[in-house]
């Protein structure tokens, strides 16, 4: 944990995604707020995170008497119970959080979100399942897709570049992807320079649009 504390969140829905996001938090040096419906899931994050209990967060008043106001940021991390997780979002609003972070199922539940007053909607589900997509053909090691056709993923090092400096290669300007970093077994992560030249069976950190970096790693 840092010595200094960062800012106070307060994350209500205390599921998987939920309480990944809590939890992480924590470990990150924020101070936590974790609120919950069920007795259960509430202890269960008693000694995990600065302070969990067990509220109604569609109500604003109890919202306000444990302290919500006072943050700046909020998580609703309830996905399945939509009238709550519509009306948590109303609560916040109404208390006047400036960074509002929600959870959503689906492409309609997002948008009613966001016209309820969320700032940041977030599909973990889906993000999921395109990860998992792109990772399943083995080609691909790692995966992050920004939203906007364009990800930063870990791959094999492709056959035909290796042995040679990245300025040979010209990855960029064969394959319009940008090699950013090199990962060779036993050694540090380095970050790539023209000259940095690809070995066998190292791993390459590179960015581009979603497209071009799945043709790269088949050539």
């Amino acid at each position: 944990m840092s010595a200094e504390r960062r800012q106070p969140v307060i994350v209500i829905g205390l599921g998987r995604f939920g309480s990944a996001v809590a939890c992480t938090l924590e470990r990150m040096g924020h101070e936590v707020l974790g609120v919950d419906t069920h007795p259960d899931t509430v202890r269960a994050h008693k000694d995990v995170l600065t302070q969990a209990v067990e509220a109604d967060s569609t109500d604003t008043d109890t919202l306000r008497s444990l302290g919500a106001a006072e943050f700046e940021t909020g998580v609703v991390a309830i996905g399945s119970a939509i009238e709550a997780s519509l009306l948590t979002v109303l609560a916040l609003v109404d208390l006047g959080l400036p960074n509002i972070w929600a959870k959503a199922n689906t492409e309609r539940h997002g948008r009613i979100l966001e016209r309820t007053g969320a700032h940041h909607v977030v599909f973990p589900e889906q993000k999921m399942g395109e990860r998992v997509a792109h990772l399943v053909n083995e080609r691909l090691l790692d995966f992050i897709s920004f939203g906007d056709e364009f990800a930063i993923a870990r791959l094999k090092a492709p056959e035909p570049i290796v042995g040679l400096p990245l300025i040979t290669s010209q990855c960029r300007k064969k394959h319009d992807v940008t090699v950013v970093g090199v990962k060779r077994a036993g050694e540090d992560f380095i970050h790539a320079v023209p000259d940095t030249i690809i070995f066998p069976g190292d791993e390459l950190v590179v960015s581009g649009r979603i497209e071009k970096i799945e043709r790269f790693s088949a050539i």
